[in-house]
């Protein structure tokens, strides 16, 4: 325990310098033979991502070239974003010729309108240059991820969030009023590229908002802002005895609030966040510690603690190690800030752009890699799996408790949650958009360890597994766009009633699929499935178990019921029989 105490204080002090993230593309020349990966190093799969040209467009008309020349040659194509943080293959346009348009420098705010509060971006540019653009208009986008590295064309293809259930919700894409995107046209009389303005009330603006890439090419996105506002934030621990009551209605109480919950130690942090008159004092800043610069020594020591905790069977030592990390946070205010340099004590007061996202590990020099983002593959950092399921209201009460029953079986088996900062849960609300939100839901976000090692099963793999096909079948959850692994996938698209009027437009911008993929048209219910079935298959998400072989039963790990949602298939560790 007190060399993670150590640690933790390592990790809070050691941000002077870092690196920034890799390119995610690289080339063998300078923009041809290329291969492209997330900013995590590895697709769900661990396949390599390749493609035969990238091309850097630097504004609407060289965009719109490089897609007629593309559709000319009937090449498959795909959009890349500044750091790629998908983590399913969004990004892969399949064979080796493929061409990656990146939006890298398609960064450029192109204006913001005070009278009408409106701000129009180029799709590349990130969440943290519209915040502070907005801002230093005296103006807010109210609702947004809580990671500023996203671009507004990514996070609009995947349906990306924050957390509320006021107003028109806290998804992004519906605050858009306006869009320009780059499709393929058919023939040489159209420049075999046509540019398409899409404005709210357009019968397509349903289909482009959330588009997962295939439709074409976002150019430009013009956002509804509000008045620059403050906020006042207060995070409560408790007990989690009631967490499955309070959830639903807690959300309606304050307008951006979220529950961090750690089961393994029965706790829940409900965060009191409200906008407030802005003549309350406090200059409060977000620099949440998990999205710090970290040091690379840190890191690599964290890691191997939690890889010596799985190889020998050790799940008290995450619990122990969990429980000082937890603790530590709390203390820390999450990195909250009341000054904008300490935390101090609650409530943290500030302005909304300074609290409402965070990101300094992209605030960085280059180095020797002495600090960096905590999962930067150039180094021996973080590797996990991200489960992130938003399931309806109507349901999270059931839901909650039934995790909680089957934490109440296995008691220590959540403790590597805690290590990632348990699950964290957001409100969202139902949006008109196809491929958005169905009705208004909490999004449960978890991250766990994954293993270097695609064979290697993980210490109480069957209950994290258990949790994740509960969410899915047993109580309906729609996996995020941008996160999950492949079984979330399978006949996901059959969820969505409005999927027949999304694939109509599909056509209509793209009748060649020139932008569409094998993975998105597994995931659009087009051709084949997104589960890969193998020996092994069901460690990575890759499948759900059918048979032991889809396990490790060479390591004990067989395939076996769920504990508390019997019609799961896990992979379970067995000791003595099976």
């Amino acid at each position: 325990m007190a060399h993670l105490k150590g640690l933790f204080f390592i990790l809070l002090v050691c941000m002077v310098r870092c690196s920034p993230p890799e390119e995610p593309i690289q080339c063998s020349s300078s923009t041809t033979n290329c291969t492209i990966t997330n900013s995590y190093g590895a697709f769900p799969d661990r396949s390599i991502c390749r493609a035969g040209e990238v091309v850097y467009p630097t504004n609407e008309a060289e965009l719109t070239a490089a897609v007629a020349k593309a559709t000319m040659r009937k090449r498959k194509m795909k959009v890349a974003t500044r750091y790629s943080h998908s983590i399913p293959k969004l990004v892969c346009p399949g064979g080796d010729d493929g061409l990656l348009i990146s939006t890298r420098f398609l960064n450029r705010i192109l204006g913001v309108d005070a009278t009408a509060m409106t701000m129009t971006v180029e799709s590349g540019v990130t969440l943290r240059e519209v915040i502070d653009g907005a801002a230093k208009a005296g103006l807010a986008l109210p609702y947004t991820p809580y990671w500023w590295g996203l671009t507004i064309g990514g996070l609009l293809a995947t349906g990306a969030h924050g957390s509320s259930l006021w107003g028109v919700g806290s998804s992004v894409h519906d605050h858009v009023v306006g869009l320009r995107i780059v499709t393929p046209a058919a023939s040489l009389a159209e420049g075999y590229a046509k540019v398409r303005l899409v404005m709210v009330g357009h019968p397509d603006m349903d289909a482009v908002k959330v588009s997962l890439g295939v439709l074409g090419v976002i150019s430009q996105v013009t956002l509804k802002l509000q008045p620059l506002f403050k906020r006042s934030i207060t995070n409560m621990g408790t007990s989690d005895s009631d967490l499955g009551n309070k959830a639903v209605g807690f959300g309606n109480e304050h307008e951006f609030a979220d529950m961090t919950w750690y089961p393994s130690q029965r706790k829940v942090v409900y965060r009191m966040d409200d906008r407030i008159s802005s003549n309350v004092s406090g200059n409060g800043r977000n620099n949440f510690i998990g999205f710090r610069s970290t040091s690379a020594l840190t890191l690599a020591i964290v890691r191997s603690t939690e890889e010596g905790h799985e190889a020998t069977n050790n799940p008290g030592g995450k619990c122990t190690d969990s429980k000082v990390i937890v603790s530590a946070l709390m203390m820390d205010g999450y990195g909250l800030m009341n000054d904008g340099i300490l935390f101090k004590g609650y409530p943290v007061v500030g302005y909304h752009n300074n609290l409402q996202s965070s990101g300094g590990c992209l605030d960085s020099l280059e180095d020797a890699c002495l600090t960096v983002c905590p999962w930067d593959p150039r180094i021996k950092g973080e590797f996990f799996h991200q489960t992130t399921i938003t399931i309806g209201l109507s349901k999270v009460q059931n839901f909650i408790q039934d995790v909680q029953k089957l934490r109440d079986i296995v008691p220590n088996a959540m403790c590597g949650l805690d290590l990632y900062n348990g699950i964290l849960i957001r409100y969202v609300k139902a949006s008109s958009a196809y491929l958005g939100k169905q009705e208004d839901g909490l999004d449960f976000d978890i991250s766990y360890y994954r293993s270097k090692d695609p064979t290697a099963p993980r210490l109480h793999e069957d209950i994290l597994e258990e949790v994740e096909q509960m969410a899915l079948f047993k109580y309906g959850g729609l996996p995020h766009w941008g996160k999950n692994r492949n079984l979330a996938f399978d006949g996901v698209i059959n969820k969505y009633g409005k999927i027949g009027e999304f694939l109509k437009v599909k056509q209509t911008y793209d009748p060649l699929g020139l932008f569409s993929s094998e993975w998105t048209d597994q995931v659009l219910g087009i051709n084949g499935r997104a589960s890969i079935i193998k020996e092994g298959c069901a460690l990575e998400g890759l499948c759900i178990c059918s048979e032991d072989l889809h396990c490790a039963p060479n390591k004990g790990y067989y395939c076996r019921s769920g504990k508390v949602y019997t019609d799961a298939r896990v992979c379970t560790r067995l000791t003595n029989s099976h």
